[in-house]
């Protein structure tokens, strides 16, 4: 079983998005196999849930300060994006593995990533026990509050993903926070405070500053083939996807409609 490896570098925020669903839609109509991509940031940039509320962001100061904000298609909260390793994987829904739902897939990659930090050395945790609740929306931010399968340090997250779903597939989005820039965090997200911002999560570099994040990324890729029993053949985007993903960077994620749009 071949799946397809992606090494996209650093895009804007508007078309990291559009990527990932190009991506997507070329994997469900069966166009390429399973996809998992890392990729990184031109500049910093904010990433809100499809369901969350600008008034969580501090619009005024993003504006000032050049700060792209877009709308994820996938749901969760808000990311603070340029100190992380992103990635994104999009599957069918197909059996052994993605056949039986959300939680059951998101257990699997989340296995994975687990496998790949403990080949590294680096002491995580896997959130076994599903919260309700406040818990989950009483923050603006994804790496203030620890979800089901989610990863953690030192009792501190880690690594927040999220997930769409279609009836054909899902799309996986995920990151993975290398440095806690908790000042910077203060500002951007409305009701935010630098002590309840570090005594929830942390950077891996924070804790591991000699991780190389080339080996780490190696490291993951190893995690999917074990957990999985598949074989990852570099790749890029097709025409086709790099055709569809400009064209939903300008259409959908570059407007400023589809920023105010809860989905």
């Amino acid at each position: 079983m071949f799946w397809r490896l992606i090494e996209s570098g650093k895009e804007d925020a508007y078309m990291n998005m559009a990527i990932d669903e190009a991506i997507a839609s070329s994997v469900l109509e069966g166009a390429s196999p399973p996809t998992l991509r890392f990729y990184g940031w031109k500049t910093p940039s904010i990433t809100i849930g499809a369901f969350q509320r600008l008034s969580d962001i501090n619009m005024d100061y993003c504006r000032d300060m050049g700060i792209p904000i877009v709308r994820r298609p996938t749901g969760g909260r808000a990311i603070l994006h340029g100190n992380d390793l992103t990635y994104s994987f999009s599957s069918p829904n197909t059996a052994p593995f993605f056949s039986e739902g959300l939680l059951k897939s998101y257990s699997y990659i989340s296995e994975a990533f687990l496998r790949g930090f403990r080949e590294m050395g680096i002491s995580v945790q896997l959130k076994s026990r599903r919260e309700r609740g406040r818990v989950l929306t009483g923050s603006a931010l994804c790496f203030q509050s620890v979800s089901y399968g989610e990863i953690t340090l030192n009792g501190k997250k880690l690594l927040g993903s999220a997930q769409k779903r279609w009836k054909r597939g899902f799309l996986q989005q995920g990151s993975l926070l290398l440095k806690t820039n908790s000042e910077e965090m203060q500002r951007v997200f409305n009701r935010a405070t630098r002590d309840s911002i570090l005594s929830t999560m942390t950077g891996l570099l924070d804790v591991y500053p000699e991780i190389d994040l080339k080996t780490l990324k190696e490291a993951i890729i190893k995690g999917f083939k074990e957990v999985f029993n598949a074989e990852f053949k570099y790749s890029s985007l097709t025409t086709d996807e790099r055709s569809l993903a400009e064209k939903l960077c300008r259409e959908k994620y570059a407007r400023s409609e589809w920023l105010k749009y809860r989905v």
